[in-house]
């Protein structure tokens, strides 16, 4: 009986430590719904979560957080309690928005998957603070372009996985900056293969691994844009033309072929025409006006150089009749001398200083003056 009691009294006495840490450890199981691993990594997969929890240990290296609800913070950091994360899960949450700096605080990350996240753009400073990360996974969104920022931050990275999403076309900038990434996967993404795919095409021919598929134009869809060459994607257009075709089907392609030019494939050597043209134009205006002035010249030269009239046509020989008017005035005559009055005025003429004009044939210097005149025009 006396052994009964005491067992008695002393058996709530040593229940009281086990309790204890036992309250302890359910306290601490309930302040989170995550499994805890013991190389620690918190898988806290589909626990409809709207935050992170912060009573996880703050030296756990992985964290799973896909498939839950998670609200990601407008402004400031994401995961402040844990900057030794090496590996950070968030795919599967659909309403998650990237902000600007948002994973700054964790420069120790390496592997980040933002997969199924309904990721339409990205902020360009969206990685900002990443140094360390060597593999980003962007697979299953909505991205429909990639801004060469976005690229910048992630000096380190090996692996990027841009599988299925929207992409339609990627510019050769953005593809200058992935050559530094060993591994990028682009194939699921409805890729328009024109002209605008031929730095893409350029690139993928350098990576012969990957296959990336076109899904547009419809009879390209399906083909592996690497084994295409230019004229496929539209830069060279090439006739094709079924065997069936019609003469007024023929001639209209033709039409439409030679009208439609492709943008910013336009010859270059317009600029070349225009100036042989307005030399040519020059030349031919210099030569008129030279032929012209020398014309012009002839004519004022032989205006001063015009025969005298010949002097059959007033009345005889100057000569003679000065003889006979000096015969009249001796009276060696028998008739009575009469005066002459245009003897004075042939006189004057005959005082011009071109008498030696009189020898020259007007005839052959008209002849000669036309012969000049045709040659000048033929040479023009």
């Amino acid at each position: 009986m006396l052994a009964s009691a005491s067992w008695s009294q002393m058996a709530p006495a040593g229940l009281l430590p086990v309790c204890g840490l036992l309250c302890a450890w359910v306290a601490a199981v309930a302040g989170h719904p995550c499994s805890l691993h013991s190389q620690g990594w918190a898988d806290c997969n589909g626990k409809n979560l709207l935050y992170a929890p912060s009573s996880l240990p703050r030296n756990i290296t992985g964290l799973d957080l896909s498939f839950n609800s998670l609200v990601m913070p407008r402004h400031g950091t994401l995961l402040m309690h844990f900057p030794s994360l090496h590996s950070l899960n968030l795919s599967g949450n659909a309403l998650l928005t990237l902000s600007p700096a948002v994973f700054s605080n964790l420069g120790a990350l390496r592997l980040l998957d933002v997969s199924s996240c309904s990721i339409t753009s990205l902020h360009t400073d969206t990685f900002k603070g990443l140094e360390s990360l060597h593999t980003l996974l962007l697979r299953n969104n909505s991205l429909q372009e990639l801004e060469v920022p976005f690229f910048l931050p992630l000096r380190g990275l090996l692996h990027l996985d841009l599988r299925s999403n929207a992409l339609l076309s990627v510019d050769a900038s953005t593809l200058q900056l992935m050559e530094a990434v060993p591994e990028v996967q682009l194939d699921g993404n409805p890729w328009v293969c024109d002209c605008a795919a031929h730095p893409l095409q350029q690139w993928l021919k350098h990576r012969q691994a990957m296959q990336v598929t076109c899904a547009s134009p419809p009879e390209l869809w399906g083909q592996d844009i690497a084994a295409l060459d230019s004229q496929d994607l539209g830069c060279q257009k090439k006739q094709r033309f079924p065997r069936d075709v019609s003469p007024e089907q023929l001639t209209t392609a033709t039409h439409n072929d030679t009208t439609t030019v492709p943008v910013g494939k336009g010859g270059r050597s317009w600029p070349y025409l225009v100036g042989f043209l307005v030399t040519a134009i020059s030349i031919s205006i210099l030569v008129a006006l030279v032929a012209k002035c020398k014309l012009c010249h002839k004519n004022f030269v032989s205006y001063h150089h015009r025969p005298l009239p010949e002097t059959s046509s007033i009345g005889g020989n100057p000569m003679e009749e000065g003889l006979g008017w000096d015969r009249g005035s001796s009276g060696w005559g028998d008739g009575e001398s009469h005066p002459m009055p245009n003897v004075t005025g042939l006189q004057a003429e005959d005082d011009d200083g071109f008498i030696e004009d009189n020898y020259i044939q007007p005839s052959e210097q008209l002849r000669e003056e036309e012969e000049e005149e045709r040659q000048s025009h033929l040479s023009i």
